[in-house]
């Protein structure tokens, strides 16, 4: 069963429908101390793979009424996607992300050439020589004092779309996807385990913890994606996407009691979407937020009170999206208590997808 959210409005962080550097995609969102938002995204590219990926933030100080044109925080030589933005206190915020080699994912013609209408992109992957994709390829992070100016980045064993979280001992703590590099073709190898790795140092070094074991009919190729939450008893909550073969992406749940050393056998919750971003409310509920690439495309969220053993019934934020390119939402708590949940999206077929947004309410505790 699924209900709709309590007293929700939608509005629009950026969107450029029809601009040729106007795909925006795979956003997060903080909040610094002083209430301004963050919402950083790979945008200013022309498609969901193409080589001009960048980082860009857009800033709201008004509670998400109004927002400031996207401003290019990072841009390396190859596709910068799926930026994650973590608060560190103060106004101090980390900014997550990894450069995909798309060369893999686009080959000329063998007779023709590079079709016309991929001709520029064509010219600039052949740009793209082994040692230069090398320099580059990973997962990486940049630190700054106040989100506008940038430390130099550093590269991290694990990715995944929406960053680390700061646990209450002040340390970093990163479940994701190992970002092994296969250096003979400057690509991530992909049949990589869900990881969790910590840092005592905010990122200079990462210890790297234990690994997650997944249901015996599952591969480390159908697992990405996790985000992780601090339990109230200690312990840490994962949830991960996970994509069996012709079945569409479920979330899956994990569990460690020992600062994340161990983990607990990934277990199905009910749960059609993916990926999964999680927030502790100051109500104490736990929120889960996730794109749904089925028919009524959009977003939805579960909301659990003990702690994830059990959730809601299944929240529709949104279910207007005209395809299923969309998703990756992510949420913060505002001042009177409501949510904001940021999502790539188009308004209308034949857009470029753009961040968008829903403000909505807790419904009230069955």
């Amino acid at each position: 069963m699924s209900i709709n959210p309590v007293n929700s409005s939608n509005g629009v962080v950026c969107y450029l429908p029809k601009e040729r550097f106007g795909y925006f995609g795979w956003p997060s969102i903080a909040k610094q101390d002083d209430g301004t938002l963050l919402v950083v995204a790979s945008g200013l590219r022309t498609a969901h793979v193409c080589p001009w990926g960048k980082t860009v933030i857009c800033r709201s100080r008004d509670n998400g009424a109004t927002w400031t044109y996207p401003q290019v925080i990072n841009d390396t030589p190859m596709d910068d996607r799926d930026a994650g933005i973590v608060s560190l206190g103060g106004q101090r915020v980390a900014v997550t992300w990894f450069t995909s080699n798309t060369t893999i994912y686009h080959k000329p013609d063998p007779v023709s050439g590079w079709p016309a209408e991929y001709r520029e992109e064509g010219i600039v992957l052949d740009s793209w020589t082994l040692p230069m994709c090398n320099r580059n390829i990973g997962s990486w992070m940049r630190i700054s004092p106040d989100g506008y100016y940038w430390s130099e980045p550093v590269q991290v064993p694990v990715n995944t779309p929406h960053g680390f979280i700061v646990l209450k001992d002040g340390t970093w703590l990163y479940l994701g996807k190992r970002w092994d590099i296969d250096r003979e073709t400057a690509t991530h190898v992909l049949n990589c385990p869900i990881a969790a790795i910590r840092s005592c140092d905010e990122g200079r070094t990462w210890e790297m913890l234990g690994t997650v074991p997944l249901p015996e009919d599952c591969s480390n190729n159908a697992v990405h994606e996790p985000h992780v939450l601090e339990l109230q008893g200690g312990g840490l909550l994962g949830a991960i996407r996970t994509h069996k073969a012709n079945a569409p992406f479920r979330v899956t749940l994990t569990r460690s009691w020992d600062g994340g050393r161990s983990w607990s056998q990934a277990e199905e919750c009910d749960t059609i979407g993916s990926p999964p971003h999680l927030l502790r409310h100051s109500s104490g509920a736990i929120v889960m937020v996730y794109g749904y690439r089925l028919e009524p495309y959009g977003q939805r969220a579960k909301i659990s009170y003990d702690e994830g053993q059990t959730w809601s019934e299944e929240i529709l934020l949104r279910t207007d999206g005209p395809s299923s390119d969309l998703g990756y939402p992510a949420s913060v708590e505002l001042p009177d208590g409501k949510i904001i949940t940021i999502y790539y999206q188009a308004l209308q077929h034949g857009d470029n997808p753009g961040i968008l947004y829903t403000i909505w309410e807790l419904p009230a505790k069955a």
